[in-house]
């Protein structure tokens, strides 16, 4: 899958984000839209694995949806911190604010990429990483 190989790859490079200084404002906004990139790419992968396990909730373009659907077939998954980071997306889209920009990077540091992190360990438990690489 196009989209698995595409949010581990972008995993790997937002993990380095603590190894950034974390007090310039350019750093703090290329962690915020790799975070936004990689929340899209999570939420439209398990739109995809919801397809190939028959469920409605792929039919929709709803992100909410699609976690709630997700949710309810993956015991692995945090529904509370996926749609809290769908609410960081949508509230943030328009993030002007630098504390609230050096907030949300803590959020992201602290408890966003570890919901990455889990989601890819559990996928490839779950369906091999084989099978998540394939076209």
């Amino acid at each position: 899958m196009k989209r698995y190989e595409q949010f581990s790859s972008h995993l790997d490079v937002l993990k380095k984000a603590n190894e950034e200084d974390l007090d310039n404002t350019f750093i703090v906004s290329g962690i915020i839209d790799k975070f936004f990139i990689q929340f899209e790419l999570g939420w439209k992968l398990f739109k995809d694995l919801l397809r190939y396990e028959g469920r409605s909730e792929a039919a929709t373009g709803s992100p909410r949806e699609v976690i709630k659907g997700a949710y309810k077939v993956y015991d692995f998954m945090s529904e509370e911190l996926w749609l809290e980071m769908l609410a960081e997306r949508n509230n943030s889209a328009h993030l002007y604010d630098e504390e609230a920009a050096k907030t949300l990077v803590r959020h992201i540091l602290e408890d966003y990429i570890d919901v990455f992190e889990t989601t890819k360990k559990s996928l490839i438990k779950k369906y091999g990483e084989d099978f998540l690489l394939k076209d």
